[in-house]
Order: C-alpha cells, then structure tokens, then sequence
C-alpha cells in the first residue's frame, strides 16, 4: 500500500511543489538526480569521471506524445553530446536512452529515426548509445529498432530486464561479439503471465542470464545493487576468466556511493546511471517506492530542520 501512496504521490502536481521549493528536501533530490539542466548534467558527469568511475547519461521524460516533444528530446541529446565531447569526458560518459521519449508509442519510425541521429553524435562524440527497456509491451520494437541501429552502429548498447520470463532467450540472442548488453532485474508491474513475481525467481533468473552473458562473446554490464548479486558476478567473471576490461557493473546515481567506490578501486568498471532534466520528480517518487532504504532517506529528510 505504501508503495501505491508514493506512486500517487508522483503524479501530484502540488506534492512536486513542495519536494522542489522546501529547503529540507533539496538534498534529497541532489542525492538521486543530478539536476534539471544540461549544466547540472555535465557537472556531476565531471565529478565522477574525475573520481574515477564511468557515466551512463539520461535526459528523463517518458511521456511523450507528440512529435515535437520526441524532437525536443532528440536535440536535447545532440547537444549533451556535443558537450560531452567538447568536455573531454568521452568515452568515459555515454547517454541512455528511452525510445519512448523518442516517439516510440505513436511512430516508431520517427522513433528510430531520432535515435539513430543520437548514435551518430554519440559517435562523432567518441562515445555511444544504449537503448533503455521499459515496460514488456514495447520488448520486441526495442530489440527491432536496436537490430537496425546496429548495423551502423554496433556498438550500441541493449538493455534486458531478467524479471521478464522471456530474457534468457534475448541473453542468448544478443550474446555476440561486440553485442553490449545491460542486464537489470526490472522495475515495471508486469504481468504473471511475462515476469517473474517473487524476488527468489528475479534473483535466480538475474543469475541465469548473467552466466549467459559472462560464458558469450559480448560484453556485459551487470547493474544491480544488490550485495550476493555482486558477489555473484564477481565469481562468475573469474569462472569465465574475463578481465576487468571485458564487462561493466553498473549503479543509480546516489545508490551505494561506497559500493561503487570498492568496485573502482577492486580494478573493476562501474558505470553510474545519472538521471537529469525537468521530469526528475516522477523518477524520484519511482526510485523511492522501489527501495524501502531510499524511502527512509527520503522520511528523515522531510523531518531534518536542515
């Protein structure tokens, strides 16, 4: 039921108001998102390639519904990008992007269109490109519109979601030389009938898929925040004898900053999900009923007097 309060509470404009203007909530919002501008974006970018961690950029809006908005998006991207590169923090940072904030849901060729457009600033930038996965509906236009981009673009990035009963099957599809490949467990309410309900099946799928990616020829990035899991891949990558250089772990910007910060420093890459832009208050109201310890964060925060 909490988890229901909270994500109603995300979709209140007058709730929004209060998160974004009380003095007691800004450090909160710091925490998990790095701003609302592009500036914001590059300046937590700079922080934490310099702390020598990797970045993952991504300009939050899932609601879009018309084609200016999936342009906007679009031109937002291009010169993120350019920025990047002018910055010199590529390749160290690439951008991830959702189809859906590209036109997905009304065109997906529009859609495709203004991805690949990102893939090539990504490129000309030094850097690339992963296509986020969002609910299991819009699962195979995704992998479609990945399989087309790849054929110029081959180093752009999927993501596979291992709560999804389907993702071992996609894991052995996209364990390819060069194949980029995130896995994640999910954060959508799916149906039985397409995922997994209980976290034991999540977990035990997670590593499943994991062990496919680890013994293929591509290159994984395993994101989870989740202790055994990490320990997990740790030992499995040692299994597969693969380097520190042949795959990734994965974090939330704000989410385990220690952890993070062991990986590093045990020789591994880890890539941090940094989220920025005006929709930041629908992303922060999600992260918060996913994770019971960011909703305690979240309650001493709104009580603190600082």
């Amino acid at each position: 039921m909490l988890r229901s309060v909270i994500l109603a509470a995300s979709r209140s404009s007058q709730v929004e108001r209060l998160v974004a203007t009380a003095p007691f909530t800004r450090d909160v919002v710091r925490r998990f998102v790095a701003g609302a501008k592009t500036d914001d974006a590059l300046h937590a970018t700079r922080a934490l390639v310099d702390d020598g961690l990797a970045v993952t950029l991504d300009n939050l809006g899932e609601d879009t519904v018309t084609p200016d908005q999936a342009n906007a998006t679009r031109d937002e991207y291009l010169s993120l990008l350019r920025l990047l590169g002018e910055a010199g923090l590529t390749p160290a940072a690439e951008v991830s992007v959702k189809l859906s904030a590209l036109g997905q849901m009304f065109d997906e060729q529009l859609a495709y269109d203004n991805a690949r457009a990102i893939c090539a600033a990504a490129d000309a930038a030094g850097t690339t490109v992963t296509l986020d996965m969002e609910d299991h509906t819009t699962t195979d236009s995704t992998l479609e519109i990945l399989g087309r981009l790849r054929k110029d673009y081959p180093s752009t990035g999927a993501v596979l979601q291992a709560y999804l009963r389907r993702t071992e099957s996609d894991c052995r599809e996209l364990a390819s030389a060069g194949s980029r490949v995130r896995l994640c467990k999910g954060a959508y309410n799916e149906p039985e009938s397409v995922a997994y309900q209980s976290t034991l099946e999540v977990d035990k799928s997670y590593v499943r898929c994991m062990n496919i990616l680890l013994s293929g020829e591509g290159y994984p990035m395993l994101a989870t925040h989740d202790p055994r899991l990490i320990a997990i891949g740790e030992d499995r990558a040692r299994w597969f004898d693969r380097g520190p250089d042949r795959f990734e772990f994965q974090m939330l910007y704000g989410i385990r900053p220690e952890e993070q910060t062991r990986l590093v420093g045990e020789g591994y890459t880890l890539r941090t999900y940094v989220p920025y832009g005006d929709q930041w208050y629908g992303y922060l109201m999600r992260r918060l009923a996913e994770r019971p310890a960011n909703l305690a964060f979240f309650a001493r925060a709104l009580v603190s007097k600082k």
